[in-house]
């Protein structure tokens, strides 16, 4: 059953909450992913409530409830679920699974489980996931159930003020929180749209200033070398079995040729990326840690652009310095103008080379590549608000992703990139 299935993967991501696994997630068609230990890893959280059909960018699902159709786990001809296969999950699934070092039976791990639960359910996480109307009842995700035991173990010291904001977005999760005013009242941001969602992060604009972020700075003062190492990337294009790296990763139809060399998708590298033949930008974008969805080089083709969206989630900051940006074009004024541009809420920018541009993706935006042949290149990251998210904070984000997604692959769901945030 899928609840006593859940059950025992919380068991052993609690029992094991010291040890390293290793996640392989899935990516869209001729990607393969693979994290190690150290690898930021994110996955989408979904709770009892319905995905939303549109925003989110085409990124991936919401906190909703998952629109793709569970296949049955991975089991032996015992019948018993090979959980350890189903964590490790290869491409091929042909590989030998491996035991933990200690096995622990049924009444163990229930032992643990209760006393864990009962210790965790008077923490702040443990009163927000109470809050959820489906709470105690077969409607409630076991994950969300099971969320304050596996966060008081992973970090015990953290105090309840320290994740007093964690505890937000987790109520918020399970259709038990409420968007703050100051966004429900902001025209620009499209909060129907959020399904990820951490209260107290205060004030939001559009664009914020790059220089704040030593990212950025890294970026700009990289740019040649980054801009090479994309030239040596296009050389290296296709896979080894022929794949075109750049692909279009979204789910949003946008019909403009907007696709991108991915170099981390899920938070995750990719298996068997080249990455020898881009050490700088590599280091560089894994000095932050990397959120969902994507981060690598984007390519607008000519004469195209993205439509207007919004990512819905509040979390995440994206950064986009210009590789190749093309030349200004003649208005119907006969006015030299730039011609690609990005609008995000009330506020239009244009990429320059070597210069980032930092946003928030809550706001509704759009691009567009007016040049009638030559396209726009930028190297696109999101990542964790490190300006408003604690180090504590973020970490425990991820870690929260890292385990859903285990949680889901333990089940044997199809395709969870398919719904990272």
């Amino acid at each position: 059953m899928v609840q006593s299935s859940l059950l025992t993967a919380a068991a052993v991501a609690i029992i094991s909450s010291t040890s390293h696994h290793r996640v392989e997630c899935f990516a869209p068609p001729s990607i393969s992913i693979q994290s190690a230990a150290s690898t930021t890893k994110n996955s989408s959280l979904y709770a009892k409530k319905k995905a939303k059909s549109s925003g989110s960018g085409g990124f991936g699902g919401g906190f909703g409830s998952p629109t793709q159709t569970k296949k049955k786990s991975s089991r032996g001809k015992s019948g018993r679920s090979d959980l350890i296969s189903a964590l490790n999950d290869d491409d091929s699934k042909k590989k030998e699974s491996k035991s933990f070092s200690r096995t622990y039976v049924k009444s163990e791990q229930e032992d643990m489980l209760n006393d864990l639960a009962a210790k965790s359910s008077t923490t702040i996480i443990g009163k927000a996931v109470a809050k959820s109307p489906h709470y105690n009842t077969p409607e409630m995700d076991p994950f969300w159930q099971l969320l304050p035991s596996l966060i008081s173990t992973k970090f015990p010291t953290a105090s309840d003020k320290d994740l007093e904001r964690v505890a937000g977005m987790v109520e918020f999760s399970i259709g038990a929180g409420k968007v703050e005013d100051n966004v429900v009242e902001n025209p620009w941001r499209p909060h129907t749209e959020l399904h990820a969602y951490m209260p107290g992060l205060g004030e939001a604009e559009p664009f914020l200033d790059p220089d704040q972020l030593d990212l950025c700075k890294q970026l700009s003062e990289n740019y040649d070398v980054i801009s090479s190492e994309y030239e040596a990337l296009l050389e290296e294009r296709f896979d080894r079995k022929g794949n075109d790296r750049f692909q279009s990763v979204t789910s949003m139809n946008y019909e403009a040729g907007w696709k991108t060399m991915v170099l981390f998708y899920n938070g995750h590298r990719i298996k068997d990326f080249p990455y020898h033949l881009c050490p700088v930008t590599t280091k560089i974008m894994e000095s932050v840690p990397i959120a969902g969805r994507i981060a690598g080089f984007n390519r607008q083709q000519p004469q195209s652009g993205i439509p207007l969206h919004s990512d819905g989630n509040n979390m995440w900051l994206t950064c986009q310095m210009g590789i190749k940006v093309p030349p200004t074009i003649t208005n119907e004024a006969g006015e030299d103008v730039p011609s690609a541009h990005i609008r995000v809420g009330p506020e239009t920018r244009h990429w320059e080379e070597g210069h980032c541009l930092l946003y928030d993706t809550t706001y509704e935006h759009e691009t567009f590549n007016a040049h009638p042949t030559e396209e726009r290149v930028v190297l696109h990251v999101d990542f964790f608000n490190t300006l408003k998210m604690t180090p504590l904070e973020i970490k425990v984000l991820q870690y929260i992703y890292d385990m859903r997604e285990q949680f889901m692959k333990a089940e044997g769901v199809a395709k969870v990139g398919a719904q990272v945030l």
